[in-house]
């Protein structure tokens, strides 16, 4: 504890003040049934391939909403509501939609019927289209429509071993955040039809586990056995990208049997090797860095080194109008500052095998009394662990507050503490427990209701004239800009492929720059 307030002594207020955070935030497009809406995505909201704010993830129904980065995250927040405001606004004037409010989506169609994302003609747009046709073949398209918030966050001055500490300690102590702010205990029985999945009835339609915080991080959401086969180091930037590398070079018996096209021509996915990009590695946690035109993000980090951290386990919270609390935000500060000031040993295969267990076993069983986890090969209760987590977490939040000239640090730490100390105040319990009491155990006749209220409270928020034109101005833009990128291609498609999956590409001192001026 002294050693964390020394280092913590060490940071200034400038720099504390300088913490960078971005969030990005997915959320499926839904029908007031609580079914899949299978509408393009709206033409007025821009084009997915361009606009800054406002573009699709996997599936063309699955909207995702990024910010800038903000050094408050108040700012950061009002920012992501804004984008919301837009969207409820753009959405209502088509008709009845509205965002989903859960990770774990609504009622789906037949797998083949989930749209994937349409990004137009340009090679790079073709690109993305069929990466996700990829996904589809490797994982199945309903595991893809899954939704969770990614929150960036960097700290001014740090170098790539001070990133890598960080992401050691976030992957050790991940589990908190799991117990706090999980909100996926329950989904809706037909997701996990045919699947070996040992969930619960509740009611006549849902499946639930009784102490889960979230089924979107246990076995039931991304996860890839084939995946598992690949041993990611995160001592050091050269381990982790060496090892990523390999995933995405060597072909795999599995994905060479599905093949790069079928037998009419069209293609089924980018390449046949584990991983057919670097997004397609799912972690908890990634290091970051803005890439260049046309470069690969492996290339970016080995040329240019970590810009910053991309947190991934985050539910949508169904009870907060943006999925997301402020005071979330400022915990998820005050975490990464834990994990970036305290010491950080070399992970082993053994620490990582038993960090994947406590991370299932949060997921599913999380609110268990006694439940105990892995750590330096012993175990320990949960509560324990945590607790002694959230003790050392006080002299941060003062830091923070002393630099921020208020006291909402310390009001988001004792918020989380309260919830611990009655679990039955954390999201996944007040889940479990209004979809029980109010919507006789139906998961999605509760999240149709919350989301109708989060549509109906966005509506009801000021919609300033000077906000619509600045994103009516923004989609206009974003159309123009994919237009512009489809006439400047000069290669082929095959041609395109070929060169951005090839491996020389990952190379440190690769030429980074291609046909197409936007990213996969």
């Amino acid at each position: 504890m002294n050693k964390l307030r020394d280092r913590l002594a060490a940071l200034s207020a400038e720099r504390l003040q300088g913490i960078g955070r971005g969030i990005e935030k997915e959320s499926l497009r839904a029908q007031p049934d609580g079914t899949l809406a299978l509408t393009p995505h709206p033409a007025a909201l821009g084009a997915p391939l361009t606009h800054p704010h406002i573009t699709t993830d996997y599936s063309e129904s699955l909207i995702e909403l990024v910010t800038g980065v903000h050094r408050d995250a108040a700012a950061c927040l009002n920012e992501l509501t804004e984008i919301h405001q837009v969207v409820a606004h753009e959405m209502a004037a088509l008709g009845e939609e509205s965002l989903w409010v859960a990770s774990m989506p609504c009622r789906l169609p037949t797998d083949e019927n989930i749209p994937l994302g349409v990004y137009g003609t340009s090679n790079v747009g073709r690109a993305k289209s069929v990466y996700r046709m990829g996904l589809g073949h490797r994982y199945g398209r309903r595991m893809q429509t899954i939704a969770g918030i990614h929150y960036n966050w960097s700290l001014p001055g740090l170098g790539n071993d001070d990133y890598f500490g960080l992401i050691r300690n976030f992957r050790r102590n991940a589990f908190l955040l799991l117990v706090l702010f999980g909100a996926s205990p329950v989904l809706d029985a037909p997701f996990v039809a045919g699947r070996d999945h040992g969930l619960q009835p509740l009611g006549e339609a849902s499946m639930h586990l009784p102490h889960a915080t979230s089924l979107r991080m246990g076995r039931l959401g991304y996860q890839s056995d084939a995946q598992a086969s690949i041993a990611v180091s995160y001592n050091c930037l050269d381990s982790y990208a060496d090892s990523l590398e390999e995933a995405l070079t060597q072909p795999y018996p599995a994905y060479e049997a599905i093949g790069i096209r079928n037998l009419g021509g069209e293609y089924n996915q980018l390449a046949t090797t584990l991983l057919q990009i670097e997004n397609e590695f799912y972690g908890t946690i990634r290091p970051k860095r803005v890439i260049r035109s046309g470069e690969r993000p492996l290339h970016a980090l080995r040329e240019r080194g970590v810009e910053y951290v991309e947190v991934r386990l985050m539910d949508l919270d169904p009870f907060e109008t943006v999925g997301i609390h402020p005071d979330t935000a400022r915990f998820l500060d005050l975490f990464l500052l834990h994990c970036l000031l305290t010491d950080s040993p070399p992970d082993t295969p053994q620490e990582i095998a038993a960090l994947k267990r406590n991370q299932h076993l949060t997921a599913a069983r999380g609110r268990e009394p006694g439940l105990q986890l892995e750590r330096a090969g012993q175990a320990v209760r949960l509560t324990d662990w945590a607790e002694e987590l959230l003790g050392q977490l006080a002299p941060i939040a003062q830091t923070m507050d002393r630099v921020d000239g208020a006291t909402r640090y310390a009001a988001a730490l004792a918020r989380a503490q309260d919830a611990f100390k009655a679990f039955d105040d954390l999201p996944s319990a007040r889940v479990l427990r209004r979809v029980r009491e109010q919507h006789q155990g139906s998961y999605i006749d509760f999240v149709r209701a919350c989301a109708q209220r989060s549509r109906v409270e966005l509506l009801a928020r000021p919609y300033p004239a000077a906000l619509k034109q600045r994103f009516d101005a923004l989609a206009a833009e974003s159309g123009a800009e994919q237009k512009r990128i489809e006439a400047s291609d000069r290669v082929d498609f095959e041609t395109f492929r070929q060169a951005y999956v090839s491996p020389e590409r990952l190379a440190p001192g690769a030429q980074a720059n291609m046909d197409s001026e936007a990213a996969i």
